[in-house]
């Protein structure tokens, strides 16, 4: 964006602050959607007024944990951490087409409890104007339970979030997209804390060799490795490290995903 969108958008998302709430509670996750709604809460809201919640759970990298805590403290944000248990209920271990809705739902509720010690508190989540296109079952949770969506309402699209948040010198700005890492699992196979641990495992292995944007997709005792079209061949470069490293992590056969990667791809199943 030039400087004269960026301020344009700067007035927009500020006249939503200022329009629609006074005191907010941030679904917070450490990317860089719900960073620049918390950043932008604590500028216009205040500290007081702001309070950002991140769901600590087994589908939660802990990488990405340090980064939401390292993030609040640098902008003098309050954090709390909210222990949700979604393992706990079927309808989301089973893994379901829409277990990202039962997903949200424990998020939204265990906020709704915390907001309504706080009156006048309304919840905000990071939902941008693209999301509004895709595949999100999570959208019908934040609905229910009336969650603000200031980015998307404002028409921020991906890119114009990364502008804004670099104008800002925010330290998430580049921030690959991370979503939970039980969306590396095919729907319909159970979601379980092993499993998602060998994730982590092996997409933190990938990090160290200098892939920073990587999905590691569980097939059972198979393991698919995407990373961007054009890292291909560099990753082929470390491929008989990689694989004795995922059968140190407990997979037998690991495959490069010779397409690259892409966002959702798992959702292909649905249609």
């Amino acid at each position: 964006m030039s400087l004269d969108q960026i301020n344009t958008k700067k007035e927009e998302i500020e006249s939503w602050f200022g329009t629609n709430c006074s005191k907010v509670i941030v679904a917070f996750s450490g990317g860089v959607d719900s960073c620049l709604v918390a950043f932008l809460a604590r500028k216009y809201l205040g500290k007081e007024n702001t309070l950002a919640v991140i769901a600590d759970s087994p589908s939660l990298k802990r990488k990405d944990l340090e980064i939401a805590r390292a993030f609040c403290a640098e902008f003098d944000i309050e954090l709390e951490i909210a222990h949700t248990k979604e393992l706990d209920n079927p309808n989301y271990a089973s893994n379901p087409i829409d277990r990202c809705y039962f997903c949200k739902f424990t998020l939204y509720d265990e906020l709704q409890t915390i907001a309504s010690q706080y009156p006048g508190t309304v919840i905000l989540n990071g939902q941008n104007f693209d999301d509004l296109g895709d595949y999100r079952p999570g959208i019908k949770a934040a609905q229910e339970y009336k969650v603000l969506k200031p980015l998307a309402d404002c028409k921020f699209s991906k890119k114009d979030i990364r502008d804004l948040a670099l104008h800002f010198n925010l330290s998430t700005w580049d921030k690959p997209a991370s979503p939970c890492l039980s969306s590396r699992i095919p729907y319909g196979q159970e979601v379980t804390v092993e499993k998602l641990r060998q994730i982590e495992d092996a997409e933190n292995m990938l990090n160290s060799l200098g892939f920073e944007e990587v999905r590691v997709r569980h097939f059972g005792d198979r393991a698919k490795v995407e990373v961007p079209a054009d890292q291909l061949e560099r990753l082929k470069i470390h491929e008989k490290t990689i694989l004795e490293n995922m059968r140190d992590i407990g997979f037998e056969i690991c495959d490069i995903d010779e397409e690259g990667l892409i966002s959702g791809k798992l959702n292909r199943a649905i249609a």
